[in-house]
């Protein structure tokens, strides 16, 4: 797939756009909500991808008037993830925009995962060496749909937001590329084509 001229760096989401990692994310997520009495359901957890675990316990404990520590209730979902992560397949379409261009221009991860978590995942998957770096939620003080991931992402392979293209499978992840200035691409659009 040929860049536009003015494109100099990509930024990629790394669950649901690089990583088909939703599915055992929403089997982590159900250990912990039945743990918790939270009430969480399939609809909401995607239309929260990239909001990061301890924000989502932070928010739904809020609503629903649960007690809880969402820092370590965050800690126990990731737990209740990682023995899933050997199932984690990549997306095939995306990986390969990434393999097509590595040496060619810099490429980042902005993920609303956890450094550990994320860094694991990419290694799992073989595609670690394509990413100049790994930016993750610990690392900005607004998460998305805030622009600070992406603006972060760029700043760390030496390209311009505005000379960069970022990839997404959320509203808002797409949300936060815009905001950063950056070409922006719906993963969910580039999949469904290619389905269709």
């Amino acid at each position: 797939m040929q860049l536009p001229a003015h494109i100099k760096g990509l930024v990629f989401d790394c669950d649901g756009t690089l990583a088909d990692t939703m599915p055992m994310h929403w089997r982590a997520w159900q250990v912990i909500a039945k743990k918790y009495k939270l009430k969480f359901p399939i609809d909401r957890f995607y239309s929260l991808g990239g909001v990061p675990s301890r924000d989502i316990l932070k928010m739904l404990a809020e609503e629903q008037g649960v007690t809880l520590d969402h820092i370590q209730a965050a800690h126990e979902k990731e737990n209740a993830y990682l023995p899933l992560m050997a199932e984690v397949e990549p997306i095939h379409a995306v990986v390969e925009i990434a393999e097509e261009n590595f040496g060619k221009i810099p490429m980042a991860v902005a993920s609303g995962g956890t450094l550990p978590i994320i860094e694991q995942v990419l290694t799992h998957l073989k595609i670690r060496h394509l990413f100049g770096a790994v930016v993750t939620s610990e690392m900005v003080k607004n998460q998305k749909p805030a622009p600070d991931i992406f603006v972060e992402a760029a700043r760390r392979i030496g390209v311009d937001p505005k000379s960069c293209r970022g990839y997404e499978d959320t509203d808002l992840g797409m949300r936060a590329i815009r905001s950063a200035g950056m070409d922006a691409v719906d993963v969910r659009e580039v999949l469904k084509s290619l389905h269709a």
